[in-house]
């Protein structure tokens, strides 16, 4: 029988998807004959490292967003021998449906977590996000809530949902950049009347909460603009924030300005006497802001 080395697959592995495959092929089928067999208590490590000395590299890190990656474990679950989902088709893991191979999942399949694990990484980083950074518009000016929330809300309803026939208002939402309606547009699709809306209403709140954690903060409104300031305004008009057009006039119609120039001017002073009130920490008395020449008759 022909033979393949352990030695020959590590000079070999690329990275693979297909390798990946394989991979988890062999832990499963290892590890049905030696309990755990990859664990570092087991006598081929201690040889491997040195007695054990050599240090584990950390993973590559994944570009799976780990908030998202939570909200599809948590509502998907993970089952380690094939059920069926309710509507007649055998699953997986964390809600797979094919094997690596491609083979459909059948009755009576068992899994170990590990090729659980790798089953759902695989589909979210060689299927999932692909597909949504092709076909979604913006996708990499989101934040990684705003990913990992529409990379759960496409594990669960497909995911080329984008511009097909029953997605109409996501799409649109999305295509518009919509950002802040896309919550609301996600609610849309719980599968109304079924066994299943309870829980698909619960995943879509927790969706439309992470993408909404991950929308920019809105830029800072811009300052109001001053109040117009003409001669028939209130005297209640504040010229500045501690000074008001009654206070120029002295609160009598007599010496209401009649002219816009007037207004310009007496905002000129204001400013110049709110800089006043600074410099000395006291309020300003304005005695007389405007004398008109029938005032200035009487005086």
């Amino acid at each position: 029988m022909s033979r393949v080395l352990v030695r020959d697959i590590v000079r070999f592995y690329k990275g693979l998807p297909h390798q990946d495959a394989a991979l988890v092929e062999l832990d499963e089928a290892l590890s049905k004959l030696i309990p755990d067999p990859m664990a570092k208590s087991q006598p081929w490590f201690a040889t491997w490292s040195s007695a054990g000395k050599q240090v584990v590299p950390n993973p590559v890190p994944s570009m799976v967003p780990a908030e998202g990656l939570a909200l599809v474990k948590e509502f998907e679950g993970c089952e380690l021998e094939a059920y069926d989902d309710g509507v007649g088709v055998w699953t997986i893991g964390w809600g797979n449906t094919k094997h690596f191979n491609g083979t459909p999942v059948k009755k009576g399949d068992r899994i170990t977590q590990s090729a659980a694990d790798a089953m759902l990484a695989n589909t979210l980083e060689n299927f999932v996000l692909p597909t949504l950074k092709r076909t979604i518009p913006g996708w990499d000016k989101m934040s990684d809530g705003q990913k990992g929330a529409l990379m759960s809300f496409a594990y669960n309803v497909g995911w080329n949902f984008y511009g097909q026939a029953g997605f109409e208002t996501i799409t649109r939402r999305l295509g518009e950049f919509a950002w802040g309606q896309v919550p609301a547009a996600m609610v849309l699709y719980v599968n109304p009347g079924t066994a299943t809306e309870a829980g698909l209403r619960r995943r879509r709140a927790a969706e439309g909460a992470l993408w909404s954690k991950g929308l920019p903060k809105p830029p800072a409104a811009p300052p109001a603009a001053p109040a117009a300031f003409v001669p028939a305004s209130p005297f209640s008009l504040q010229i500045t924030p501690h000074i008001t057009y009654g206070e120029f006039a002295l609160q009598q119609e007599a010496r209401r300005f009649v002219a816009a120039h007037q207004c310009a001017t007496a905002r000129l002073i204001a400013e110049f006497l709110e800089k006043v009130r600074a410099q000395f920490g006291a309020p300003i008395e304005i005695t007389s802001g405007y004398r008109p020449p029938a005032i200035n008759r009487a005086v």
